[in-house]
């Protein structure tokens, strides 16, 4: 008989499970995947720590999880600058004084701010009623155009004049020569990979891999006095208010004979035509660490979700954020069980507030 079983092996579940382990609790892990970490776990090919579900640069400005990640891994000083490419045009990202300069070629934030304002006032949009609207209003219809306008189609698989607004009302935009994507004082990658940092949070603790909780939900629910369960929440209850909708990614991953193929970690297509929302390219998060003359990139599309398929990004708009409160209500009659995570909480989460959940629900055990 365990304390606590834990469903998944991802960031919140090996959180959760350390903390407990460190209160003096029986804890088991589980994961229907064959490996441990989730969506950051890292591969090494080539000597090169490869994100096999997509790139993960952890940023935060809480120094508490900034002190308890350190418990279990160094990290080096990699600071995220992605480079946006339109049909062979290159711009930095986010969108700064470089990005600027390059559109209109102007050279200081006054020329920028009048250029911005004369085409928001030409767009004459006084609400914004959907993402292309409220886009424009922020950052003006050059921008839009070329570097929103197609990533955004084919991130959300649907035209922007049919996205909620919402979705970028927090558009970063500045007015210094500044490629940082990520303003927190606390950024970088866990020296060694994300694995072997969850190793260490796990160390100690029992998992097995490759176990599904729902394919064995009674016997499992047995063995323990409380289930912490990280998966999607819908599934759990076998989808009786209805499947929550996400978007989800496909990768293919490929060596490359080449020591340094684009030059920078990551590169967004913002064109229509390119079907991949970006390239890849892993050593650079650890500043050419690898094979000397082989290079491994990843291009990610992204695609609807269908049962099946892993869930990546959550559609929060009105319709599934009224099914998620139907099953907010189950589960809080669901005696014996935490639900937790991205997927257990139906939302989109950076890493150090996955953490920061972990350690607050933790807490109140």
């Amino acid at each position: 008989m365990y304390d606590y079983l834990v469903v998944g092996a991802g960031l919140y579940g090996a959180v959760f499970a350390r903390q407990m382990k460190d209160k003096g609790k029986s804890v088991l892990v589980i994961d229907r995947r064959e490996h441990i970490a989730g969506n950051i776990y890292s591969k090494e090919i080539e000597g090169i720590q490869v994100h096999q579900y997509g790139p993960h640069i952890f940023h935060t400005d809480n120094e508490k999880v900034w002190e308890y990640v350190n418990r279990f891994a160094r990290f080096n000083h990699f600071v995220y600058s992605p480079v946006a490419n339109y049909h062979g045009e290159l711009y930095n990202l986010p969108f700064n004084m470089n990005t600027f300069a390059k559109m209109w070629g102007i050279t200081t934030p006054q020329e920028a701010k009048a250029v911005i304002e004369k085409q928001v006032a030409e767009a004459g949009i006084t609400e914004p009623k959907n993402l292309e609207e409220q886009a424009i209003s922020l950052v003006g219809r050059d921008i839009y155009e070329k570097l929103i306008k197609g990533y955004t189609q084919k991130q959300w698989g649907r035209a922007c004049t049919e996205l909620p607004a919402f979705i970028i009302k927090r558009l970063p935009v500045r007015f210094t020569f500044d490629n940082n994507y990520f303003n927190h004082p606390h950024q970088g990658i866990p020296m060694g990979g994300y694995t072997a940092m969850v190793e260490k949070m796990l160390e100690g603790i029992e998992v097995r891999l490759k176990t599904d909780y729902l394919e064995h939900r009674d016997e499992l629910r047995g063995i323990a006095k409380r289930v912490v369960y990280t998966g999607p929440i819908d599934e759990y209850f076998s989808y009786k208010c209805g499947a929550l909708q996400y978007r989800s990614l496909r990768f293919e991953t490929e060596v490359l004979v080449v020591d340094n193929y684009q030059g920078v970690a990551g590169m967004n297509f913002t064109d229509a035509e390119t079907p991949y929302t970006r390239i890849v390219e892993h050593k650079h998060f650890e500043f050419g660490k690898g094979s000397p003359d082989r290079t491994v990139i990843t291009k990610e599309y992204s695609c609807e979700w269908k049962q099946g398929d892993e869930p990546y990004y959550p559609v929060n708009d009105e319709i599934n954020m009224a099914v998620y409160q139907k099953y907010c209500a189950l589960a809080e009659n669901e005696t014996g069980v935490t639900f937790g995570g991205r997927l257990g909480t139906y939302r989109y989460m950076d890493m150090d507030k996955v953490i920061a959940m972990a350690l607050k629900d933790a807490e109140h055990e």
